[in-house]
């Protein structure tokens, strides 16, 4: 088992600081795992290369979700030879049922749409400090399909002197995105459009009631070969989740 969880957490941390560079840094999807109408989801995410993400959705009808997502992303120092940084925001519609005879797995599928921007700056040391070589800026839009399957484990995490619910999933993405601007050193260069297919796992462990500490790593893969708007970014966050509200029995 801990080889297991060893080999977990080895390979998305190899894939972030092995990746190849891009304009694009995926964030981390909603994985609400509703349940019942009314119940309210927020969530935080971050992770050493100075990426947040935030969550929030609410379940407004008894099959029917709508979803919310953000990121900041601001890589690199002040000695840095890249800096990039990214702003990213999106909402979606989607549909949440509970499954299985226990019902204890929960399948959503959502679809949305958002917008964002990111600059990249390539540079180098000179005798006056780090100087920029090429700065390369977009804004893009985004539309997605997702579909989360996530479980609870039957029998309770024993942790700390307490029996705390286990969660677990996956969240499959395809996103299309798109430039709608794109300059390198301020002169207009021709826009790329990208089709990614992100898969994204996720496990969380209970805090306290409603609270809920959620490791969370992933990847994306690119149906096209673009120079600049790209795959070979890893997801790989800490984070916080709170669900809250509902039907009560």
């Amino acid at each position: 088992m801990r080889i297991k969880l060893t080999q977990l957490w080895a390979v998305p941390l190899a894939l972030s600081l092995g990746a190849c560079s891009s304009i694009y840094m995926p964030n981390v999807p909603a994985t609400p795992m509703f349940r019942e109408q009314g119940e309210v989801y927020l969530a935080a995410h971050s992770n050493i290369k100075g990426n947040l993400s935030g969550n929030a959705g609410v379940a407004v009808g008894k099959h029917v979700a709508v979803i919310a997502n953000g990121s900041y992303i601001d890589r690199g120092r002040e000695n840095s030879n890249e800096l990039f940084r990214q702003q990213l925001v999106e909402a979606g519609v989607g549909y949440f049922t509970k499954i299985g005879k226990e019902k204890r797995q929960v399948l959503e599928v959502y679809g949305g749409y958002g917008v964002g921007s990111s600059t990249e700056v390539d540079r180098r040391a000179t005798t006056t400090g780090m100087q920029p070589v090429e700065t390369r800026a977009m804004d893009f839009d985004k539309i997605f399909v997702q579909v989360n399957y996530s479980s609870t484990r039957k029998q309770k995490l024993n942790l700390f002197g307490k029996k705390r619910d286990l969660n677990y999933g996956t969240a499959i993405r395809a996103s299309r995105v798109a430039m709608t601007n794109f300059t390198i050193n301020d002169l207009a260069s021709p826009k790329e459009e990208a089709f990614f297919i992100e898969p994204l796992f996720f496990t969380r462990m209970e805090l306290n009631k409603g609270f809920q500490l959620q490791y969370t790593n992933g990847f994306n893969f690119n149906v096209l070969d673009n120079d600049y708007l790209k795959a070979g970014n890893a997801v790989f966050t800490l984070g916080v989740t709170y669900n809250f509200g509902g039907r009560k029995k």
